[in-house]
């Protein structure tokens, strides 16, 4: 299949008349979108899916706390440090290639996971699980720009969207469901073995219907910018792993050390980037893809809802398991709503009135402040909020659901097929980075408030899950605003 990129500027590709009207081609690739949406959803899942399971996991494996935030945070770190790799490997490879082969990896080593017998071991293979994820993923939005045109692939991008950003609350309603259950007397195992029987049916129906072939002769022929591959990754390491373990170590100097290493290494990437793209070279990510009108906003507010989404799904499930001593399966059902109205939205935004789609984006960031002060207020006093807190649970997710959705829509209609490579990986990692910010940020603010308040229990977790309510909102302000800010810029 081959599009005419767009050349001239777009005002609104998601609300104009013309991408309304015009009716898209799918080429008959709803099977293929309906594959790559379950194996990216399955990777997903694998983000949160340990947080409810990480009591039953330290005790069956004698883990330490330091054990058991390698075992939550591996799989993200290396996720997040090979996203752009993943995403350069398809362009070069072929795309459907490549996301059988994540999809083999990330199967295998679920498997791994699941047989585990010491903490040592689960770490590892959850660094390979997370690697898996970082070559299956990328290539799903490169699919869906090179399959899909029009009508059609603005609707499988709101899918895309949807099932992004559901994974994260249904992760904890599928790891609390998993081991509550103890299938067979295996206790967390499940969580990981789940994905084996899943993993090998995607990849039997991924040999039929995905493209099996390499990257157009033009983009095999595209050097691969290793230089900028190992700054990239030395400034996402050195960023994440601080900021994933930073609050179990109480935050030594090493931390900050890496942390200040990060700005000088992703200071060394754009300056290399920018030498190399005026050489005329390949760089890893095309500086017309950073220029893309609404790509700077995009990256901004996507930080700011995913933060907001990771950080509010991770201290809440501190206070309902921690402070007021619910199970696993309650923790994970809690988030039902959340997930349930995310969904929803997330694939039925687009058919709302066109005269409110410019508005979507920071009608979402200003619902989520309310409904985070429902919730708060609900559980407040340390009761279990009742009937009230589901109400305010749906609205953060209509919240997170239209501060999302549009915004990667947006962003990514009319991105070049050529350049799709580039934006997903990009994106994909903006993503990953802003879920570890959220609960590094979010989680370290709401365990150093509890231990302030001093004795521990269910109105000290409440007092604590108050404060972080109101940082969580504040941050949904930012979001509310950067559109106005970045385009008086």
């Amino acid at each position: 299949m081959t599009t005419t990129p767009r050349t001239g500027p777009v005002s609104d590709p998601v609300s104009s008349p013309a991408a309304s009207k015009a009716p898209g081609t799918d080429n008959g690739s709803r099977p293929l979108l309906a594959l790559v949406l379950a194996a990216m959803f399955m990777a997903l899942l694998d983000v949160f899916i340990v947080n409810v399971a990480a009591p039953t996991i330290s005790s069956d494996l004698s883990a330490s706390g330091a054990d058991l935030q390698l075992v939550i945070a591996g799989y993200t770190i290396s996720y997040s440090v090979l996203l752009i790799t993943g995403a350069r490997l398809g362009d070069r490879l072929g795309h459907g290639r490549v996301h059988l082969a994540g999809l083999g990896v990330f199967t295998a080593a679920s498997l791994a996971c699941g047989l585990a017998q010491d903490a040592e071991q689960l770490v590892a293979f959850r660094l390979v699980q997370g690697a898996g994820a970082a070559l299956m993923i990328p290539q799903v939005l490169s699919l869906i720009q090179r399959t899909f045109t029009g009508e059609a692939r603005a609707r499988a991008l709101g899918a895309f969207s949807a099932v992004l950003a559901a994974g994260a609350a249904a992760g904890q309603i599928v790891g609390g469901v998993l081991v509550s259950a103890d299938l067979f007397g295996f206790g967390w195992r499940p969580v990981f073995l789940v994905n084996v029987p899943v993993g090998l049916a995607l990849l039997a129906a991924g040999r039929r219907v995905l493209p099996r072939g390499g990257a157009p002769a033009g983009e095999r022929g595209r050097a691969l910018d290793v230089p900028g591959l190992v700054l990239l990754g030395a400034a996402v390491s050195l960023l994440t792993v601080p900021l994933v373990l930073g609050q179990e170590t109480d935050w030594p100097l090493w931390s900050w050390l890496s942390l200040a290493a990060a700005v000088l290494a992703l200071t060394l990437f754009c300056g290399y980037e920018t030498r190399l793209a005026r050489r005329g070279g390949a760089p890893l990510i095309a500086p017309r893809v950073l220029r893309h009108p609404g790509m700077p906003l995009a990256v901004v507010r996507i930080l700011a809802v995913t933060a907001v989404n990771a950080g509010f799904l991770f201290v809440l499930t501190l206070h309902l398991q921690g402070g007021l001593g619910h199970s696993a399966l309650r923790t994970g059902l809690t988030f039902v709503p959340t997930a349930l109205v995310f969904g929803v939205v997330g694939l039925t935004w687009r058919s709302w009135p066109a005269s409110w789609q410019r508005a979507l984006t920071p009608a979402g960031f200003a619902l989520i402040v309310p409904g985070l002060a429902g919730a708060g207020r609900a559980l407040q006093g340390g009761g279990d909020g009742g009937v009230a807190l589901y109400p305010a649970f749906a609205v953060v997710g209509v919240g997170l659901a239209l501060a999302y959705s549009p915004t990667l829509t947006r962003a990514l209609a009319t991105v070049r097929p050529e350049d799709a490579a580039d934006a997903s990986g990009l994106l994909a990692t903006v993503t990953q980075l802003g879920q570890v910010i959220g609960v590094a940020a979010f989680g370290t603010l709401f365990l150093n408030r509890l231990e302030s308040l001093g004795a521990p229990g269910a109105y000290t977790s409440a007092e604590a899950l108050w404060v972080c309510v109101c940082a969580l909102a504040g941050t949904a302000v930012v979001g509310a605003v950067s559109g106005p800010v970045l385009r008086r810029r």
